[in-house]
């Protein structure tokens, strides 16, 4: 069995690959620059990078705001409650991401467009309301609501860990000190809890700018879709999809270097 490295071995080892990769996306750079086909390949590409990064983000935004609520139900003293936490939990983490992409897509958006249109149709009869369509329901906005609820089961468990970590002794001493249960979870539970919840949720948010590209099998124009349609116009595969993994490494890596010195901040923080 390995052992854990020690902190000096920690402070020796630095990080070479960083400086090979650099030298590598340097080199990179270059040939984008000085090449025609590398450099008209990049400026279609990256016309996606926009609707990637707004997707993983109001994705990820909604997916950790659903996830610390099926967090809390499943931490609840009701267990119908705790019940219900762990069926949603359970259900949608056996579901792939890709799988879950479709339904919501071409099952989910015309169940909820008929089910609206259902209950308006006393309004839609008195001429106060219209009818929506399928169509009215963008494919980004039913990616981004896909990816949310994908998410949303492992950020929850990511929570539920964190908060469990936190000793009962605290919670116990706060309580004796008459705070709420708001005020609890907000001074004593939450402060504590951040620090495990930090790591794997940030690995969940890289993950996310990575599991972005599925959205490109509904015609969303991400970096991917951008790189699949300049391909199958030209057939420079090579080119296109060099360039395409080339961004996708900017932006996972320097997400996760930006991310690791929070995390390594957060562990210098003094212990309250």
């Amino acid at each position: 069995m390995a052992l854990p490295p020690s902190p000096r071995h920690e402070k020796d080892d630095r990080p070479w690959w960083l400086v090979v990769l650099v030298l590598i996306g340097v080199v990179l750079a270059v040939v984008i620059i000085t090449n025609d086909i590398y450099a008209q390949v990049f400026r279609t590409v990256v016309n996606g990078a926009g609707i990637t990064v707004f997707v993983t983000l109001v994705a990820f935004v909604l997916a950790t705001v659903l996830g610390l609520g099926i967090a809390l139900l499943g931490l609840s003293d009701s267990i119908v409650l705790r019940q219900v936490a762990r069926f949603y939990i359970e259900i949608i983490r056996g579901i792939p991401i890709l799988v879950l992409l479709f339904y919501i897509a071409f099952v989910g958006a015309p169940g909820v467009v008929a089910a609206y249109n259902f209950l308006i149709t006393p309004l839609v009869k008195a001429g106060i309301a219209e009818p929506i369509l399928v169509r009215d329901l963008s494919l980004m906005w039913r990616a981004i609501i896909a990816l949310m609820i994908g998410y949303s089961s492992f950020i929850a468990e990511i929570f539920r860990a964190g908060f469990q970590s936190v000793d009962i002794g605290q919670i116990e001493a706060a309580k004796s000190l008459g705070l709420s249960r708001y005020r609890r979870f907000r001074l004593v539970v939450f402060p504590q809890a951040i620090r495990v919840i930090f790591p794997p949720l940030s690995n969940d948010f890289v993950s996310m700018v990575k599991d972005s590209s599925l959205v490109s099998v509904l015609g969303v124009a991400d970096i991917t879709q951008m790189g699949k349609v300049y391909a199958s116009g030209s057939f420079r595969f090579f080119e296109t999809y060099s360039i395409v993994t080339y961004i996708y490494l900017i932006l996972t890596i320097g997400l996760s270097l930006a991310l690791r010195r929070i995390e390594k901040k957060m562990k210098q923080m003094p212990r309250r």
